[in-house]
């Protein structure tokens, strides 16, 4: 048996704790689940995804657009708003 000693912010354990009382189960049994998991499956044991808003490419045209916008030269409408042009 052996020891794994980790650093995690305080809201987080304690909202994690009370979660996993309420599935009856305790941090090092959950710990120990997800890390047998790892190990069998070779894989994170759940879907990891980067949120698109904070790709390269989308930052890029957001400054581009700040920019724009700072020097009067604001030629971009936003996609989400329809114009009703009568």
């Amino acid at each position: 048996m052996t020891q794994v000693n980790f650093r995690i912010e305080d809201e987080i354990k304690t909202n994690a704790e009370q979660a996993l009382k309420e599935m009856g189960l305790t941090m090092s049994t959950a710990i120990t689940m997800f890390l047998v998991k790892v190990g069998r499956e070779k894989r994170i044991p759940f879907e990891i995804n980067a949120d698109p808003f904070y790709s390269s490419e989308n930052i890029a045209e957001l400054e581009r657009r700040y920019a724009d916008a700072k020097a009067n030269r604001n030629i971009h409408e936003h996609e989400l708003i329809e114009v009703n042009e009568e």
